[in-house]
């Protein structure tokens, strides 16, 4: 047998001698049945020549101060969110639904007042314009109707037929202005007043008072309180 030979074990040996390490490890696991607890997996993978990183640690998770950056505070973030809720407040609809319904609310109260406000001076002018034309007619029939009433006073006797007739004319004539709100007023005895009255000429008083009305010559007439004509008497003096 070489040197060579004797050196090396043989493989026989080796594996039978594996094997009774096997079995005394067998008989010595407990006899209550428990399992011994597995290796962990870092002896199982050292056992099979592998690596494995090793078990991180709670005070791992913490980042050491001085290896994290901190990012910068942006400045005026927090202006920016304001401007952002102001901008969706702004952008509401129901708040810019509450804005336009004010809007139109003063808008519809100021056209009703504008025109109840036109209304009323309509309804004034048309009053005005219905009597600047009543009074422009009556101001035409007013000669007309001294004209009767001289017919009336020169007629005589003679003229009795002739006179019913004119009297007749005379009677529903002012019956008409009557009704259209028109009136006579004589002012005899009465001061004289510039604003009914037209001085035609003066009288001496004889006793009375002066600047009395002592005569008419032609009666006055009135629509409603517009004076058509003032009365043309004879003043004392």
């Amino acid at each position: 047998m070489s040197a060579e030979e004797r050196g090396t074990p043989n493989e026989s040996a080796v594996r039978e001698q594996l094997r009774k390490v096997a079995g005394s490890g067998a008989s010595s696991a407990p006899a209550n049945g428990e399992h011994e607890p597995e290796a962990p997996d870092t002896e199982r993978a050292a056992a099979d020549g592998g690596f494995v990183d090793a078990p991180v640690g709670p005070d791992d998770d913490e980042a050491n101060p001085g290896d994290v950056e901190k990012a910068p505070d942006e400045p005026g973030a927090g202006g920016e969110g304001d401007d952002e809720e102001a901008a969706l407040a702004a952008s509401d609809p129901l708040t810019d639904a509450e804005h336009q319904r004010d809007e139109y609310l003063v808008l519809a109260q100021r056209t009703q007042a504008d025109f109840d406000n036109f209304r009323r001076r309509a309804a004034r002018e048309a009053a005005a314009a219905g009597a600047r034309a009543k009074a422009g007619l009556v101001r035409e029939l007013l000669p007309a109707l001294d004209n009767l009433e001289r017919a009336l006073a020169a007629a005589d006797e003679a003229d009795r037929g002739l006179g019913g007739g004119v009297r007749m004319v005379h009677s529903e004539l002012v019956g008409a202005l009557e009704r259209s709100g028109v009136a006579a007023f004589e002012p005899s005895g009465e001061p004289f007043d510039p604003n009914v009255h037209e001085a035609l000429s003066t009288r001496p008083a004889d006793g009375a008072e002066a600047g009395v009305v002592v005569e008419v010559l032609e009666k006055g007439y009135r629509l409603d309180e517009t004076v058509l004509r003032p009365a043309r008497v004879i003043v004392s003096a």
